[in-house]
């Protein structure tokens, strides 16, 4: 008899989430891309020193790029170099992906946000998407909706 599997690690595979984004844009279609990372990068992101709040991601060239995203490194990185928290990451994308992505962002107004960062097959991979922003009413309905879902499950729950 073949022995079953080692059981799977219970990690979750997801490194950071920006909330911030679905609070102040309105997501629409969504795209994953991998990451071009230095080996630091990748030390530092599976010890969850990442922070993507204020990163965006810019078309350039018929290329995408990760602006703003903070990578901290560990105290323990390499002496020989000086790793930089903010440099700019290429995304990997397929051709098809980028043609959508500039059209929509050059024609039609839409901006490109990291959404989430997460391990796929033992690689990162970013999840961005196509974003409009909010102005402050909608910010307003978007929790007037959501307390209002909160209160209307705690109602059901009760009853």
């Amino acid at each position: 008899m073949a022995k079953k599997s080692a059981q799977k690690k219970d990690t979750s595979s997801t490194i950071a989430l920006n909330k911030k984004a679905r609070h102040d844009y309105a997501l629409g279609e969504r795209f994953e891309a991998g990451m071009v990372l230095e080996g630091w990068e990748v030390k530092a992101q599976r010890a969850g020193r990442i922070q993507m709040r204020d990163s965006y991601v810019l078309v350039k060239n018929g290329e995408a790029w990760l602006i703003g995203a903070l990578i901290n490194p560990l105290p323990t990185a390499s002496t020989h170099i000086t790793p930089d928290p903010q440099r700019t990451r290429k995304l990997l994308l397929h051709r098809s992906e980028l043609a959508k992505l500039i059209g929509a962002t050059e024609r039609k107004g839409y901006t490109l946000v990291p959404v989430a960062m997460y391990w796929k097959k033992g690689r990162a991979k970013i999840e961005i998407a196509l974003a409009k922003g909010k102005q402050a009413h909608d910010k307003r309905a978007t929790e007037k909706d959501r307390d209002w879902q909160r209160q209307k499950q705690r109602l059901l729950k009760g009853s």
